[in-house]
């Protein structure tokens, strides 16, 4: 089984995460953040992952540390569950639209931590969200995931709509390059032979 289990305690956060790429986007989240609950929600569905996260963090000071923390918890379960990176797909890309919003995703499962692209958020909040922390999510995940991401945002004006748009790319992105490639499923996908 492709499993990552994480548990990080630090002064500011305390998190459990278990997450099954071969799963059926089953997900239980509470990390004590509404929205980005509900982004990791879909993230599961939408990957076809399953993915439980609790996590106790410091939101009294601001979502900062708990945002950015269950990046990095889920980047290192990503890279633990994926091992050898033996079959995989490697390469997606995902364009995903969301009523005016349309956001294209392209991954690379490198073994090479690497963020490009950029997001045009309007608001600085959805609700009580800092929409900056959307960034900080992905560069902790891509860091500790050692992936390749590039994220551009080709339309959108709604804050919750590019946001939800993003997270919907990245998970069939990612749901589609962690795929065992059935004529090539023993062997690492790069030239170097290996991934890591």
């Amino acid at each position: 089984m492709r499993t990552g289990q994480i548990t990080r305690n630090t002064t500011e956060t305390d998190i459990s995460l278990q997450l099954d790429l071969d799963g059926r986007g089953q997900s239980k989240i509470d990390s004590g953040v509404p929205f980005l609950d509900h982004m990791l929600t879909l993230f599961a569905a939408h990957g076809k992952f399953n993915l439980n996260i609790e996590c106790k963090g410091d939101i009294s000071v601001d979502d900062h540390h708990t945002v950015e923390d269950i990046g990095i918890c889920l980047g290192r379960a990503f890279s633990d569950a994926l091992g050898e990176r033996r079959g995989i797909t490697r390469f997606a890309e995902t364009v995903l639209p969301m009523d005016e919003a349309l956001i294209l995703t392209a991954v690379d499962i490198s073994g090479r931590s690497s963020l490009h692209g950029d997001l045009s958020i309007p608001s600085p909040k959805v609700g009580a969200f800092d929409t900056e922390l959307v960034w900080e999510f992905l560069n902790s995940f891509v860091r500790e995931a050692k992936i390749t991401l590039h994220v551009r945002q080709l339309a959108g004006s709604n804050s919750h709509h590019i946001i939800e748009a993003c997270f919907k790319s990245l998970a069939r992105s990612l749901g589609k390059a962690v795929k065992i490639a059935a004529q090539d499923s023993d062997s690492i996908p790069s030239t170097k032979g290996v991934l890591k």
